[in-house]
């Protein structure tokens, strides 16, 4: 692959796992991102699920989010390990850091003082809530984030108790956020010859990721709220529709629309009923061609959806899929983590890539960059570095004895 976008710049990435994702973007996009842990290394190091079960080393967690970097230790409650860190921000692009609003400021390392000695560094700091207000010093754990943010109040079934993905967000979407915040700043410095203070609340971040709740009741009156399977605020009556419907082997993603959208999509859907032997009185009286949704009633929507139901339980999701896509229709079948590891079109355009076949435990199959570009797959560079990796190679040109500082 020719230059990459970030090749010139350099990040220093001293951040928890809130802020692992955008040291992982930036990297991904060519920049020389070097990792900073304390000594030891970093606490994911030991979080489950392990590659392998080669124990604490080789945590799954640590291995995804790391990918690209380099890495080295630092004891920034050491003296000279905060001069270190003072001396590689002299020249770096980057700072991304997640500690709590004022621990830098405590180590006469905070972004008023960084910028003094580099007007050019570019200082983002990931926090739960932000650098100011009254929650700024909270800390929180992803479900605290989630929670705060509003996420999960719209998920889980309507008459049951809040719920949050399994898989922890938060930290993925105030990482992204970092990331865009980072190359907008980058944009700026190289029009005034500046740095800037990005200040990213992992609680604004995931609520950036709700945009359409806040504005609901603007649009149409009534409040988000938990529905499960369904979705509701499409009809004026209150009508919930269905979204996600059981299948022989999981679950089909598919909505009954009206107007324009969802008028060839309901045609075919009913064609193909009728072809399997399956079709519905309750169906074949609509006119499709003027049928909308925001009027009618739950008895109605239960008349319509009554038969699709028990059509999409006789499918399986690669059935379902086929007969969509060549009929056109809208709808998809519901991946599990198997489907995407096997997934063909993730294969037909080479996502997959064996990274770190040198380590212990062996290659890992990781999902490859985000982007193509100009037909190649941002590239895996090197494997999550092991802890102080990287500390005679960085600190090569500011002592001659690097354990001695490390």
């Amino acid at each position: 692959m020719p230059d990459m976008f970030l090749s010139p710049y350099r990040v220093l990435d001293v951040t928890g796992p809130l802020g692992f994702l955008a040291g992982r973007i930036l990297a991904d996009l060519g920049a020389d991102v070097i990792k900073v842990e304390a000594p030891g290394g970093d606490l994911s190091r030991r979080w489950p699920p392990f590659h392998e079960h080669h124990g604490g080393r080789q945590s799954l967690y640590w291995l995804a989010f790391n990918a690209n970097k380099r890495g080295i230790t630092l004891d920034l409650e050491a003296a000279n390990g905060r001069f270190v860190l003072r001396e590689l921000a002299r020249s770096a692009d980057v700072l991304v850091e997640s500690f709590p609003p004022g621990y830098l400021a405590q180590h006469q390392l905070a972004y008023e003082q960084l910028h003094r000695e580099n007007p050019r560094l570019v200082f983002v700091s990931i926090t739960p809530y932000g650098q100011n207000g009254g929650h700024s010093g909270y800390p929180a754990s992803d479900i605290e984030i989630m929670a705060a943010s509003g996420a999960m109040s719209l998920a889980g079934e309507a008459d049951g108790e809040p719920m949050r993905v399994s898989v922890p967000q938060a930290a993925q979407w105030a990482g992204s956020e970092a990331a865009m915040g980072a190359l907008t700043a980058l944009v700026y410095r190289t029009q005034s010859g500046r740095g800037q203070w990005v200040d990213v609340s992992a609680q604004a971040a995931v609520l950036a990721a709700l945009a359409h709740a806040p504005v609901f009741w603007d649009l149409n009156r009534v409040n988000p709220e938990r529905a499960g399977v369904y979705i509701t605020g499409r009809s004026v009556s209150g009508a919930r529709m269905r979204a996600f419907w059981p299948c022989q082997d999981g679950w089909i993603n598919f909505i009954v629309y009206g107007g324009s959208a969802g008028r060839h999509t309901n045609q075919q859907l009913v064609a193909w009923m009728e072809e399997r032997g399956m079709g519905a009185d309750a169906l074949r009286r609509i006119d499709w061609r003027r049928f909308t949704v925001p009027e009618l009633t739950q008895e109605q929507v239960d008349a319509i959806e009554a038969p699709i139901g028990a059509f999409l339980a006789t499918l399986t999701k690669q059935e379902f899929l086929a007969e969509a896509m060549a009929r056109q229709m809208l709808g998809y079948p519901v991946s599990s983590a198997e489907d995407i590891h096997r997934d063909p079109q993730l294969d037909a355009r080479a996502f997959w890539q064996q990274v770190g076949g040198g380590r212990p435990g062996g290659a890992i199959r990781y999902p490859g960059g985000f982007a193509v570009v100009d037909g190649e797959r941002l590239p895996i560079r090197r494997p999550a570095p092991e802890v102080g990796e990287h500390n005679d190679e960085v600190y090569g040109h500011l002592v001659h004895d690097s354990p001695t500082v490390v």
